[in-house]
Protein backbone atom coordinates (compact mmCIF):
# COMPACT_ATOMS: atom_id res chain seq x y z
CA UNK A 1 0.00 0.00 0.00
CA UNK A 2 1.40 3.46 -1.04
CA UNK A 3 1.93 5.83 1.11
CA UNK A 4 -1.39 8.24 -0.42
CA UNK A 5 -3.11 5.28 -0.46
CA UNK A 6 -2.76 4.80 2.97
CA UNK A 7 -3.80 8.42 3.57
CA UNK A 8 -6.51 8.38 1.69
CA UNK A 9 -8.07 5.34 3.67
CA UNK A 10 -7.27 6.84 6.71
CA UNK A 11 -9.15 9.94 5.84
CA UNK A 12 -11.96 8.89 4.50
CA UNK A 13 -12.10 6.04 7.86
CA UNK A 14 -12.10 9.41 9.93
CA UNK A 15 -14.59 11.17 7.80
CA UNK A 16 -17.06 8.15 7.89
CA UNK A 17 -16.56 7.60 11.37
CA UNK A 18 -17.32 11.51 12.23
CA UNK A 19 -20.13 11.27 9.63
CA UNK A 20 -22.02 8.68 11.62
CA UNK A 21 -21.28 9.99 15.20
CA UNK A 22 -22.93 13.57 14.47
CA UNK A 23 -25.26 12.48 11.45
CA UNK A 24 -25.89 8.88 10.89
CA UNK A 25 -26.43 7.48 14.22
CA UNK A 26 -29.12 11.10 15.27
CA UNK A 27 -30.99 9.61 11.70
CA UNK A 28 -30.41 6.14 13.07
CA UNK A 29 -32.42 6.45 16.91
CA UNK A 30 -34.46 9.45 14.90
CA UNK A 31 -35.55 6.32 12.59
CA UNK A 32 -36.26 3.65 15.26
CA UNK A 33 -38.02 5.62 17.51
CA UNK A 34 -40.29 5.94 14.52
CA UNK A 35 -40.35 2.70 13.11
CA UNK A 36 -40.40 0.41 16.48
CA UNK A 37 -40.97 3.04 19.42
CA UNK A 38 -41.39 2.09 22.50
CA UNK A 39 -44.32 4.19 24.05
CA UNK A 40 -44.71 5.32 27.91
CA UNK A 41 -47.67 3.86 29.42
CA UNK A 42 -48.56 6.68 31.33
CA UNK A 43 -51.66 6.76 34.20
CA UNK A 44 -52.74 8.36 37.17
CA UNK A 45 -50.00 8.19 39.97
CA UNK A 46 -49.55 10.42 42.45
CA UNK A 47 -46.70 8.61 44.74
CA UNK A 48 -44.75 9.86 47.71
CA UNK A 49 -41.76 11.49 46.74
CA UNK A 50 -38.05 12.83 48.35
CA UNK A 51 -36.39 15.55 46.95
CA UNK A 52 -32.79 15.04 47.42
CA UNK A 53 -30.78 18.00 46.81
CA UNK A 54 -27.27 17.17 47.13
CA UNK A 55 -24.84 20.62 48.29
CA UNK A 56 -21.21 21.24 48.88
CA UNK A 57 -20.69 25.19 49.74
CA UNK A 58 -23.81 26.24 48.41
CA UNK A 59 -24.53 28.98 50.95
CA UNK A 60 -25.45 31.43 47.61
CA UNK A 61 -27.91 29.51 46.16
CA UNK A 62 -29.35 26.88 48.64
CA UNK A 63 -32.17 29.01 50.35
CA UNK A 64 -33.62 30.14 46.44
CA UNK A 65 -33.63 26.50 45.96
CA UNK A 66 -35.42 25.66 48.91
CA UNK A 67 -38.26 27.91 48.35
CA UNK A 68 -38.92 26.80 44.89
CA UNK A 69 -38.40 23.39 46.14
CA UNK A 70 -41.66 24.36 48.61
CA UNK A 71 -43.72 25.61 46.18
CA UNK A 72 -43.53 22.50 44.24
CA UNK A 73 -47.61 21.90 43.34
CA UNK A 74 -47.81 18.64 44.93
CA UNK A 75 -49.58 17.47 48.16
CA UNK A 76 -47.42 18.28 51.02
CA UNK A 77 -47.83 15.37 53.22
CA UNK A 78 -46.52 13.32 49.84
CA UNK A 79 -43.63 15.53 49.35
CA UNK A 80 -40.05 15.13 51.66
CA UNK A 81 -36.93 17.26 50.97
CA UNK A 82 -34.01 16.03 52.10
CA UNK A 83 -30.40 18.44 51.68
CA UNK A 84 -27.47 16.30 51.79
CA UNK A 85 -23.98 17.95 52.47
CA UNK A 86 -21.15 16.68 51.49
CA UNK A 87 -19.12 18.20 54.64
CA UNK A 88 -19.92 22.00 53.50
CA UNK A 89 -17.50 24.43 54.68
CA UNK A 90 -19.60 27.38 54.57
CA UNK A 91 -23.50 28.38 55.51
CA UNK A 92 -25.20 25.74 54.01
CA UNK A 93 -26.12 23.61 56.57
CA UNK A 94 -27.16 26.48 58.65
CA UNK A 95 -29.29 27.94 56.03
CA UNK A 96 -30.75 24.16 55.86
CA UNK A 97 -31.66 23.93 59.20
CA UNK A 98 -33.47 27.11 58.99
CA UNK A 99 -35.81 25.35 56.68
CA UNK A 100 -36.41 22.46 59.12
CA UNK A 101 -39.83 24.16 60.71
CA UNK A 102 -41.21 23.80 57.32
CA UNK A 103 -39.76 20.20 57.16
CA UNK A 104 -36.88 19.93 55.56
CA UNK A 105 -34.24 17.69 56.74
CA UNK A 106 -30.37 17.97 56.71
CA UNK A 107 -28.10 15.13 56.53
CA UNK A 108 -24.61 15.64 56.97
CA UNK A 109 -21.88 13.43 55.49
CA UNK A 110 -19.44 12.59 58.62
CA UNK A 111 -16.99 12.66 56.18
CA UNK A 112 -16.44 14.20 52.47
CA UNK A 113 -16.45 11.47 50.07
CA UNK A 114 -18.38 13.46 47.17
CA UNK A 115 -21.28 13.88 45.70
CA UNK A 116 -22.99 10.17 44.78
CA UNK A 117 -21.79 8.65 48.41
CA UNK A 118 -23.76 11.56 49.70
CA UNK A 119 -27.14 10.48 47.55
CA UNK A 120 -26.47 7.08 48.63
CA UNK A 121 -26.59 7.63 51.84
CA UNK A 122 -29.63 10.54 51.64
CA UNK A 123 -31.66 7.58 49.97
CA UNK A 124 -31.08 5.33 52.90
CA UNK A 125 -33.02 7.79 55.20
CA UNK A 126 -35.54 8.46 52.44
CA UNK A 127 -39.70 7.75 52.76
CA UNK A 128 -40.71 8.26 49.28
CA UNK A 129 -41.45 5.72 46.58
CA UNK A 130 -40.21 8.02 44.05
CA UNK A 131 -36.25 9.70 45.23
CA UNK A 132 -36.23 13.34 42.92
CA UNK A 133 -32.56 13.85 42.42
CA UNK A 134 -31.06 18.02 42.68
CA UNK A 135 -28.77 20.17 42.36
CA UNK A 136 -29.07 23.12 44.43
CA UNK A 137 -28.73 25.79 41.56
CA UNK A 138 -31.30 24.67 39.79
CA UNK A 139 -34.66 25.92 39.75
CA UNK A 140 -37.84 23.94 38.80
CA UNK A 141 -41.26 24.99 37.23
CA UNK A 142 -44.35 24.14 39.69
CA UNK A 143 -45.71 21.56 37.86
CA UNK A 144 -42.15 18.86 37.54
CA UNK A 145 -43.57 16.44 39.55
CA UNK A 146 -47.24 16.70 38.00
CA UNK A 147 -45.50 15.79 34.93
CA UNK A 148 -42.86 13.04 35.79
CA UNK A 149 -45.60 10.97 38.11
CA UNK A 150 -47.75 9.53 35.52
CA UNK A 151 -44.40 7.63 33.69
CA UNK A 152 -44.42 5.96 36.81
CA UNK A 153 -47.69 4.20 36.16
CA UNK A 154 -45.71 2.45 33.79
CA UNK A 155 -43.88 -0.82 35.55
CA UNK A 156 -41.05 -0.71 33.37
CA UNK A 157 -40.06 2.40 33.74
CA UNK A 158 -37.67 3.11 36.50
CA UNK A 159 -35.89 6.59 35.66
CA UNK A 160 -37.74 9.54 34.36
CA UNK A 161 -35.62 12.45 33.47
CA UNK A 162 -36.53 16.12 33.05
CA UNK A 163 -36.18 18.40 30.71
CA UNK A 164 -32.95 21.11 31.55
CA UNK A 165 -32.94 24.56 30.13
CA UNK A 166 -29.63 26.31 29.81
CA UNK A 167 -29.90 30.26 30.44
CA UNK A 168 -27.21 32.51 29.70
CA UNK A 169 -28.00 36.03 30.92
CA UNK A 170 -24.23 37.00 30.22
CA UNK A 171 -24.60 36.08 26.57
CA UNK A 172 -21.15 34.61 26.50
CA UNK A 173 -19.58 32.52 24.30
CA UNK A 174 -19.22 29.37 26.19
CA UNK A 175 -22.71 29.90 26.99
CA UNK A 176 -23.88 30.25 23.37
CA UNK A 177 -21.90 27.26 22.35
CA UNK A 178 -23.33 25.45 25.44
CA UNK A 179 -26.69 26.06 24.70
CA UNK A 180 -26.24 24.70 20.78
CA UNK A 181 -24.78 21.49 22.03
CA UNK A 182 -27.47 20.92 24.78
CA UNK A 183 -30.30 21.68 22.09
CA UNK A 184 -28.33 18.54 19.65
CA UNK A 185 -28.38 16.37 23.30
CA UNK A 186 -32.17 17.20 23.48
CA UNK A 187 -32.88 15.77 20.50
CA UNK A 188 -31.10 12.67 21.02
CA UNK A 189 -32.62 12.43 24.68
CA UNK A 190 -36.21 12.65 23.10
CA UNK A 191 -35.64 9.74 20.37
CA UNK A 192 -33.68 7.61 22.64
CA UNK A 193 -36.23 7.29 24.96
CA UNK A 194 -38.71 6.83 22.25
CA UNK A 195 -36.50 3.82 20.90
CA UNK A 196 -34.90 2.07 23.73
CA UNK A 197 -34.23 4.25 26.91
CA UNK A 198 -32.08 7.27 28.24
CA UNK A 199 -28.27 6.31 28.58
CA UNK A 200 -28.21 8.88 31.06
CA UNK A 201 -30.47 11.60 32.34
CA UNK A 202 -29.56 15.44 33.11
CA UNK A 203 -28.09 15.28 36.71
CA UNK A 204 -30.13 18.05 38.37
CA UNK A 205 -33.32 16.91 37.81
CA UNK A 206 -34.02 12.99 37.21
CA UNK A 207 -36.24 10.47 39.25
CA UNK A 208 -36.16 6.82 40.56
CA UNK A 209 -38.14 4.24 42.01
CA UNK A 210 -37.21 4.06 45.54
CA UNK A 211 -37.24 -0.18 44.61
CA UNK A 212 -35.09 0.07 41.52
CA UNK A 213 -32.24 2.30 43.17
CA UNK A 214 -28.81 0.67 44.01
CA UNK A 215 -26.26 2.41 45.57
CA UNK A 216 -23.25 3.28 43.37
CA UNK A 217 -19.74 3.54 43.72
CA UNK A 218 -18.21 6.88 45.00
CA UNK A 219 -16.59 7.50 41.58
CA UNK A 220 -19.95 6.83 39.43
CA UNK A 221 -21.41 10.18 37.02
CA UNK A 222 -24.59 8.96 38.96
CA UNK A 223 -26.96 10.89 36.51
CA UNK A 224 -25.02 8.82 33.37
CA UNK A 225 -24.95 5.04 34.99
CA UNK A 226 -28.14 5.29 36.68
CA UNK A 227 -29.91 4.80 33.34
CA UNK A 228 -27.67 1.60 33.10
CA UNK A 229 -28.32 0.44 36.45
CA UNK A 230 -32.13 0.16 35.37
CA UNK A 231 -31.75 -1.67 32.15
CA UNK A 232 -29.52 -3.77 34.03
CA UNK A 233 -33.11 -4.47 36.29
CA UNK A 234 -35.18 -4.87 32.87
CA UNK A 235 -35.98 -1.39 33.27
CA UNK A 236 -35.65 1.66 31.41
CA UNK A 237 -35.33 5.77 31.97
CA UNK A 238 -37.41 7.91 29.80
CA UNK A 239 -37.45 11.24 29.42
CA UNK A 240 -40.70 13.83 30.23
CA UNK A 241 -39.62 17.41 28.49
CA UNK A 242 -42.75 18.59 30.21
CA UNK A 243 -40.89 18.67 33.16
CA UNK A 244 -38.92 21.42 32.73
CA UNK A 245 -35.98 23.39 34.76
CA UNK A 246 -33.68 25.91 34.35
CA UNK A 247 -29.60 26.44 34.86
CA UNK A 248 -27.27 28.96 34.14
CA UNK A 249 -24.34 27.91 31.77
CA UNK A 250 -20.57 28.52 32.64
CA UNK A 251 -19.43 31.87 31.45
CA UNK A 252 -15.46 30.81 31.30
CA UNK A 253 -14.09 27.95 29.15
CA UNK A 254 -11.88 26.84 31.87
CA UNK A 255 -14.20 26.56 34.09
CA UNK A 256 -16.56 24.84 31.16
CA UNK A 257 -13.12 22.64 30.18
CA UNK A 258 -12.62 21.15 34.10
CA UNK A 259 -16.50 20.40 34.37
CA UNK A 260 -16.54 18.35 31.24
CA UNK A 261 -13.30 16.60 32.14
CA UNK A 262 -14.82 15.82 35.34
CA UNK A 263 -18.07 14.34 33.98
CA UNK A 264 -16.25 12.75 31.44
CA UNK A 265 -13.35 11.05 33.09
CA UNK A 266 -16.15 9.68 35.31
CA UNK A 267 -18.32 8.38 32.75
CA UNK A 268 -14.97 6.59 31.18
CA UNK A 269 -14.88 4.75 34.26
CA UNK A 270 -18.60 4.01 34.48
CA UNK A 271 -18.53 2.45 30.94
CA UNK A 272 -15.16 0.28 31.72
CA UNK A 273 -17.28 -1.04 34.62
CA UNK A 274 -20.33 -1.97 32.74
CA UNK A 275 -18.25 -2.93 29.36
CA UNK A 276 -20.07 -5.75 29.14
CA UNK A 277 -23.31 -3.80 27.93
CA UNK A 278 -21.28 -2.58 24.95
CA UNK A 279 -21.88 -5.86 23.87
CA UNK A 280 -24.90 -5.49 21.22
CA UNK A 281 -26.01 -9.45 21.73
CA UNK A 282 -26.35 -8.58 25.42
CA UNK A 283 -27.62 -4.97 25.80
CA UNK A 284 -29.97 -4.67 21.96
CA UNK A 285 -30.17 -1.31 21.22
CA UNK A 286 -28.91 -0.03 24.32
CA UNK A 287 -25.83 -0.63 23.65
CA UNK A 288 -25.88 0.57 20.22
CA UNK A 289 -27.10 3.87 21.86
CA UNK A 290 -24.00 3.66 24.59
CA UNK A 291 -21.26 3.17 21.32
CA UNK A 292 -22.71 5.26 19.61
CA UNK A 293 -23.63 8.17 21.66
CA UNK A 294 -21.23 7.91 24.16
CA UNK A 295 -17.98 5.75 22.84
CA UNK A 296 -18.09 7.53 19.78
CA UNK A 297 -18.15 10.86 20.77
CA UNK A 298 -15.40 10.77 23.10
CA UNK A 299 -13.28 9.37 20.18
CA UNK A 300 -14.02 12.19 17.60
CA UNK A 301 -10.92 13.76 18.67
CA UNK A 302 -8.93 10.80 17.04
CA UNK A 303 -11.22 10.92 14.38
CA UNK A 304 -10.71 14.78 13.86
CA UNK A 305 -6.49 14.19 14.14
CA UNK A 306 -6.92 11.44 11.49
CA UNK A 307 -8.81 13.76 9.18
CA UNK A 308 -6.79 16.64 9.47
CA UNK A 309 -3.26 15.02 9.60
CA UNK A 310 -4.52 13.27 6.26
CA UNK A 311 -6.13 16.10 4.68
CA UNK A 312 -2.75 17.85 4.67
CA UNK A 313 -0.79 14.94 3.96
CA UNK A 314 -2.72 14.93 0.60
CA UNK A 315 -3.02 18.15 0.32
CA UNK A 316 0.17 19.01 -2.05
CA UNK A 317 -1.15 16.82 -4.68
CA UNK A 318 -4.98 17.77 -4.79
CA UNK A 319 -6.95 20.88 -4.87
CA UNK A 320 -9.60 19.21 -2.83
CA UNK A 321 -7.82 18.10 -0.14
CA UNK A 322 -5.83 20.89 -0.22
CA UNK A 323 -9.09 22.67 0.35
CA UNK A 324 -10.24 20.16 3.06
CA UNK A 325 -6.72 21.07 4.72
CA UNK A 326 -7.39 24.95 4.68
CA UNK A 327 -10.95 24.47 5.51
CA UNK A 328 -9.91 22.69 8.81
CA UNK A 329 -7.29 25.07 9.49
CA UNK A 330 -10.06 27.88 9.41
CA UNK A 331 -12.01 25.90 11.79
CA UNK A 332 -9.38 25.79 14.40
CA UNK A 333 -8.49 29.18 13.91
CA UNK A 334 -11.83 30.48 14.69
CA UNK A 335 -11.52 28.28 17.92
CA UNK A 336 -8.82 29.79 18.96
CA UNK A 337 -9.94 33.29 18.16
CA UNK A 338 -12.57 33.11 20.04
CA UNK A 339 -10.69 31.78 23.11
CA UNK A 340 -8.57 34.53 22.77
CA UNK A 341 -11.22 37.41 22.34
CA UNK A 342 -13.70 35.23 25.30
CA UNK A 343 -10.00 36.19 27.14
CA UNK A 344 -10.10 39.17 26.89
CA UNK A 345 -13.64 39.96 27.51
CA UNK A 346 -15.05 40.56 23.94
CA UNK A 347 -17.83 38.06 22.63
CA UNK A 348 -18.38 37.05 18.70
CA UNK A 349 -21.23 34.81 18.53
CA UNK A 350 -19.43 33.46 15.32
CA UNK A 351 -17.21 31.77 17.41
CA UNK A 352 -19.00 30.46 19.84
CA UNK A 353 -19.13 27.55 18.29
CA UNK A 354 -15.82 25.93 17.10
CA UNK A 355 -14.59 27.19 20.12
CA UNK A 356 -17.37 25.33 22.06
CA UNK A 357 -16.56 22.42 19.84
CA UNK A 358 -13.38 22.35 20.12
CA UNK A 359 -13.14 23.01 23.99
CA UNK A 360 -15.69 19.46 24.60
CA UNK A 361 -13.24 17.60 22.17
CA UNK A 362 -10.07 18.66 24.52
CA UNK A 363 -12.25 17.73 27.79
CA UNK A 364 -12.58 14.57 26.20
CA UNK A 365 -8.36 13.63 25.26
CA UNK A 366 -7.53 15.33 28.72
CA UNK A 367 -10.34 12.75 30.67
CA UNK A 368 -8.93 9.88 29.03
CA UNK A 369 -5.70 10.84 29.92
CA UNK A 370 -6.48 11.43 33.51
CA UNK A 371 -8.83 7.57 33.16
CA UNK A 372 -5.49 6.05 32.34
CA UNK A 373 -3.53 7.47 34.73
CA UNK A 374 -5.63 5.95 37.18
CA UNK A 375 -7.02 8.92 38.33
CA UNK A 376 -11.02 9.20 39.51
CA UNK A 377 -13.59 11.79 40.56
CA UNK A 378 -15.25 11.17 43.56
CA UNK A 379 -15.29 14.57 45.53
CA UNK A 380 -16.85 17.51 43.25
CA UNK A 381 -16.10 21.03 43.35
CA UNK A 382 -18.71 22.71 42.27
CA UNK A 383 -17.87 25.86 40.00
CA UNK A 384 -19.56 28.60 41.21
CA UNK A 385 -19.70 32.95 40.94
CA UNK A 386 -18.49 34.48 44.50
CA UNK A 387 -21.58 34.25 46.93
CA UNK A 388 -23.22 36.71 47.66
CA UNK A 389 -22.79 39.33 50.37
CA UNK A 390 -25.88 38.41 52.22
CA UNK A 391 -28.10 35.03 52.31
CA UNK A 392 -30.90 35.25 50.23
CA UNK A 393 -29.89 38.47 48.46
CA UNK A 394 -29.82 36.18 45.36
CA UNK A 395 -33.04 34.64 44.04
CA UNK A 396 -31.50 30.97 43.94
CA UNK A 397 -30.76 31.26 40.43
CA UNK A 398 -28.73 28.66 38.24
CA UNK A 399 -25.14 27.61 38.89
CA UNK A 400 -22.59 26.78 36.59
CA UNK A 401 -21.97 22.97 37.86
CA UNK A 402 -23.51 20.37 36.16
CA UNK A 403 -23.27 17.56 38.39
Amino acid sequence: MTFETAATVLFWAGAAALFYTYAGYPALVWAVSRLRPRPVRRGAAEPTVTVIITAYNEERDLAGKLENTLALDYPAEKLEIIVASDCSSDRTDEIARSFAPRGVRLHRQPARLGKTAAQNAAVELARGEVILFSDATTLYRPDVLRAMAPNFADPTVGCVAGKLIYVDPAASSVGSGAKSYWGYETFLKTHESRACSLIGASGCLYAVRRSAYVPLYHEACSDFIIATKMVEQGLRAVYEPAAVCTEETNRQADKELRMRVRVIAQTYTDLWRHRALLNPLRGGFYSVELISHKVMRYLVPVFLAAVFVSAGALAPGSLFFAALFAAQALFYAAALAGWLLERAGLRVRLLALPHYFVLANLAAIIALYKFLRGERYARWEPIREPAAPAYGARGGGGGAGRG
